[in-house]
């Protein structure tokens, strides 16, 4: 079989942020990474130092340091990274070079700063011996224009009174003055003069001390204002070169991600939104995950590309996380396919119900071809079903599409899809559809409640475009509102108010930013997502029923577990999860009666025993308990559980030995069980 590894990259437009702690202080790291800030001074961007002098152990600065160097790999997925090998030699150059006449290292000094930013000039011109102009060189590079560089420049250093090191020279701040030796009989408020001095003393030297652009002459000859942008850009040309957001988010992801996935990371952009499903009286988190490349294989018997992501999420509550799962889409694609993907890149959406509350997303996606993963956090709150009246979810779509059925999808409303650009990057052409979720609306606010829609563009200007009164509409305790807001707009970017209000009294505000390109034709992500049938809506119970008892929201997860069972009576997970809550609800005879249900299930044996051995404890009737959790230990016996319950039940019959054996069978598997310990301390002293 023949495989060829292929990568493509999309252009999005990303902000990130990141919130700092405490930083350990450079003289307190050890020489290998003092040596390699050193080495990286000058292309590291501000929030790489910053997230890396956070780190707290050499393992993470190890994967920073490899990540740092891939996010410049001129060609990722081959051995040699070129930019890495070349920026080395260049600093290990400039050190051996150009330490003459100074007590710095070579790297430190002017010279050896833009060598390492730029490499060797394409030629050099010295004026060394140069009868009344202090010692300079010139150095004339060829720039790369698409990152703010002149297509030919020249970059000028020279002695400063002419003694000292070489300096980088600045025709406005040094003035072109400062590179004669003798000023006498020159009225240097004339920058003619000083040209033409210049200029009869070193003729090529003059062509470039006023603007550093060969050829150019400035306006009255005045040193021009652009020289300093020139050398602004220079000393930033290599950070010009990636972005921030892989080290922005590293201090969240580099406790999740696998060492071998952890120095790929792909950019991503992201939408999130949270709004109910009216049908089934849900909320749910609906999002988009667009990574910014994508490395696929290539299998050419079958002339088909393919990748395999897989997609983790997780919803945490504080530290603690409250729901978790894991989907996997491998994806195969035709080369016309391939091509569409090229264009407008892909987009993985997903959905999952959540009960209310504030809470953390995190959504991972990781493609096994080429070990690369894309990774966002965002903030949510979920309102309660009952409440003061509130804009749950706020979207803008490019497209709507009838979607009979009541399958769920993600940004499925009610009988209508809407297809999200997370970018929020429209064409000439595409539709703007606003989509809201409004909750929690009372009789009162219904008939004195409505949406002011307004719109501000890039000059600040604001434009009322809409006013929906909520009586124009059938009345409802939840409300979804489309409208379609783009007509007529030029090609702008732009910011829309949308204000909730009661009787003209503004009660919320919330701001969306898009912007509509110039072109006509602008390809939108390939979206891939899931279909769930209505069929399966007892999985989407479960999923609530399993955050409802994390939170110890325990009225509420009880009504999810009889839904579960009432919309699916056979689903074994259910059965055993809803035992397990009666048991953690002390409500034992309840969880032995559940737990008949299991006997006949061979794959949940042990969860059977366990389940009837841990609720016959609960009950008091501490035989029963025994033989019940033996038949549990004969199937796994290096379970906590059983062997923690076996001891305790021992003890309470006077079976101190056998207590003992079972309590420190389970402290040799967990030590650090404080209880069991204090309760074998006991036990021990009672034989005494």
């Amino acid at each position: 079989m023949k495989f060829k590894s292929v990568a493509f990259s999309f252009l999005f437009l990303i902000s990130t942020s990141i919130l700092f702690s405490q930083k350990i202080k450079e003289e307190e790291l050890a020489p290998k990474y003092r040596d390699w800030l050193k080495l990286v001074d000058y292309i590291i961007l501000p929030q790489e130092k910053e997230v890396f002098l956070q780190l707290k152990n050499d393992r993470d600065r190890d994967i920073f340091i490899e990540t740092f160097w891939k996010q410049r790999d001129p060609t990722p997925g081959t051995p040699q990274n070129e930019f890495k090998d070349e920026h080395i030699n260049r600093f290990l150059y400039a050190n051996e070079h150009f330490r003459r006449g100074t007590t710095r290292e070579g790297w430190m000094t002017d010279m050896g700063r833009i060598y390492i930013l730029l490499g060797p000039p394409n030629s050099i011109e010295r004026f060394d011996m140069q009868a009344g102009v202090h010692p300079c060189e010139v150095w004339y590079y060829y720039g790369d224009t698409k990152r703010g560089l002149p297509p030919h420049f020249a970059v000028i250093f020279y002695k400063r009174g002419g003694v000292g090191e070489y300096k980088l020279y600045n025709p406005v701040s040094d003035g072109p003055e400062s590179l004669l030796i003798d000023t006498q009989g020159i009225d240097l408020t004339d920058f003619s003069s000083v040209y033409n001095k210049i200029k009869e003393l070193a003729p090529t030297l003059a062509n470039v001390s006023f603007t550093l652009i060969p050829g150019q002459v400035p306006y009255r000859f005045t040193p021009s204002q652009s020289a300093p942008i020139l050398l602004a850009n220079i000393l930033d040309y290599q950070k010009k070169k990636v972005s921030p957001a892989y080290a922005t988010n590293f201090l969240n992801y580099k406790g999740i991600v696998s060492v071998e996935y952890a120095t790929n990371f792909i950019e991503c952009i992201s939408h999130l939104s949270v709004f109910r499903d009216l049908g089934l009286d849900l909320f749910f988190v609906h999002f988009s995950i667009n990574p910014k490349s994508v490395s696929v294989d290539y299998f050419e018997p079958k002339d088909q590309y393919y990748l395999n992501y897989q997609l983790t999420v997780n919803l945490r509550k504080g530290e603690e996380i409250i729901f978790q799962y894991t989907k996997d889409y491998p994806l195969y694609f035709s080369p016309s396919q391939m091509e569409k993907i090229r264009a407008g890149g892909l987009s993985i959406q997903d959905s999952f119900p959540v009960v209310s509350g504030d809470y953390t997303v995190t959504v991972l996606l990781q493609n096994s071809v080429g070990k690369e993963f894309s990774f966002f956090e965002k903030i949510i709150h979920v309102p309660e079903k009952s409440g003061l009246p509130f804009i749950s979810g706020i979207n803008l779509a490019y497209d709507i599409q009838k979607e009979e059925g009541s399958s769920h999808l993600p940004y499925k409303v009610g009988q209508k899809r809407y297809f999200i650009d997370p970018s929020n990057l429209f064409s000439t052409k595409d539709k703007i559809i606003l989509f809201l979720d409004l909750v929690n609306i009372t009789k009162e606010f219904w008939e004195k409640g409505e949406i002011e829609i307004k719109i501000e563009s890039s000059d600040k200007k604001e434009k009322l475009l809409d006013k929906i009164y909520l009586r124009d509409f059938s009345y409802s305790n939840n409300m979804e509102m489309s409208k379609e807001i783009g007509s007529g707009l030029p090609s702008d970017y732009y910011q829309m108010i949308i204000a909730l209000k009661e009787s003209g009294k503004e009660i919320q505000k919330e701001r969306v930013n898009f912007s509509i390109s110039n072109s006509p034709n602008l390809p939108h992500p390939n979206i891939f997502s899931k279909r769930l049938p209505s069929q399966n809506n007892f999985l989407l119970f479960y999923m609530l029923a399993t955050q409802a008892e994390k939170l110890k929201k325990n009225d509420e997860a009880e009504i999810y577990y009889k839904k579960i069972l009432e919309l699916n009576p056979e689903f074994i997970d259910g059965i055993l999860s809803y035992s397990n809550f009666l048991l953690n609800m002390r409500r034992f005879e309840e969880a032995l009666l559940f737990a008949e249900k299991l006997k006949d299930n061979p794959e949940k044996k042990f969860d059977y025993f366990l389940l009837k051995g841990q609720a016959f404890r609960g009950l008091g009737n501490f035989p029963e308990a025994i033989n019940n959790l033996l038949e549990a230990n004969k199937i796994y016996n290096s379970d906590i559980r059983v062997l923690n319950s076996l001891g305790y039940c021992y003890f309470k019959i006077g079976r101190k030995e056998e207590a003992i054996r079972a309590l420190k069978s389970s402290l040799s598997l967990d030590p650090k069980q404080k209880d069991i310990e204090e309760l074998v301390r006991r036990i021990e002293g009672e034989k005494k």
